[in-house]
């Protein structure tokens, strides 16, 4: 078993245009996929751990993996994740790789599908609440995939993030910035809103803030609730990690975002629907980036042979104990 950090994942330097067609693969493909939902563990102070298997069809065969991701608020990052790689079909533990880098990149790439795939046309002005990796990743996977489309980019300030993010993305020419003071201000006036904040105890927007035609993606789900109530459209990657939602039996119409993508049910289909995208984040998409990451290490044999190796020295006898 090969073990993949951070660092080795850094250093293959994956464009996030890769990152895109890699979520795209597998949203079309998810049905061919085995997802149980995901255990969802809380402790007291915002606290959580998430145990989320699957496994998934490749070119190399049946991969199935476990991701196991944290949140500690007083712990920076606040959020780490870690995966297990395995070879479904004969049972070979292939490796365990920090999940880090692919959590905030994988978690990006598929926010950003949802804006291009739900956006009303022209959608141009995108809010931005909570900036921190995962909103990086989704502005930086959209600006490189829509290279010829100027987007105005409204930063909900947060400290001294909000320039920090600006700073990130000074080379990117087809983005422009404002800082708002206020949610309300970040919603109306938007096209679509991205929402990275961890965690909020409450809605943070009233109804009549949201414009005709605005696309909603609360990332981690948390703060629109009462979009749920009013919205034309809900979409989400999972069925089964949305159908438990107080106000799933409400929702005006739903679908799977895979089922849109595959043409088995409509998307958006006027310039008017506002439209919510449950991105819950399901680890087929974790265990993807796994697999194409540990086959394009294992063909590159110098690269391989540095990773380092763990041995679990398991029994090799039918009768050990």
């Amino acid at each position: 078993m090969k073990i993949v950090s951070f660092e080795d994942i850094q250093n293959m330097n994956i464009s996030p245009v890769k990152c895109y067609e890699w979520v795209s693969e597998m949203i079309k493909a998810k049905d061919s996929a085995v997802l149980p939902p995901k255990t969802h563990m809380n402790r007291p102070g915002n606290v959580f751990c998430n145990v989320m298997p699957s496994m998934i069809e490749t070119a190399d065969g049946t991969m199935g993996g476990i991701k196991v991701v944290t949140r500690y608020p007083e712990r920076k990052p606040s959020l780490d994740s870690e995966i297990l790689l395995m070879n479904a079909e004969s049972g070979e533990v292939l490796a365990l790789m920090d999940g880090n880098w692919i959590t905030a990149m994988r978690t990006g790439a598929v926010a950003a599908h949802s804006v291009i795939t739900f956006g009303k046309s022209g959608f141009k002005t995108i809010g931005m609440i909570g900036l921190g990796n995962v909103a990086r990743g989704s502005l930086l996977v959209l600006a490189s995939v829509l290279t010829d489309k100027k987007l105005s980019v409204k930063l909900l300030r947060y400290k001294d993030q909000a320039e920090s993010f600006m700073d990130r993305f000074k080379d990117f020419n087809n983005l422009e910035f404002e800082i708002v003071d206020s949610v309300r201000e970040c919603i109306q006036g938007s096209d679509v809103v991205i929402s990275c904040a961890t965690y909020f105890e409450n809605d943070i927007a009233e109804d009549e803030w949201f414009d005709e035609g605005v696309l909603i993606v609360p990332v981690h789900t948390r703060g629109f609730t009462n979009c749920d109530l009013f919205f034309d459209k809900v979409f989400a990657d999972d069925t089964g990690h949305v159908d438990h939602f107080g106000n799933f039996s409400k929702f005006r119409y739903y679908a799977e975002v895979s089922d849109v993508v595959n043409g088995k049910a409509c998307g958006r289909e006027s310039d008017k629907e506002r439209i919510l995208a449950y991105n819950i984040g399901v680890s087929i998409h974790d265990i993807n980036f796994a697999a194409h990451i540990y086959k394009e290490l294992s063909g590159n044999m110098e690269a391989f042979k540095n990773l380092s190796d763990a041995d679990m020295k398991a029994p090799t006898d039918k009768f050990w104990l």
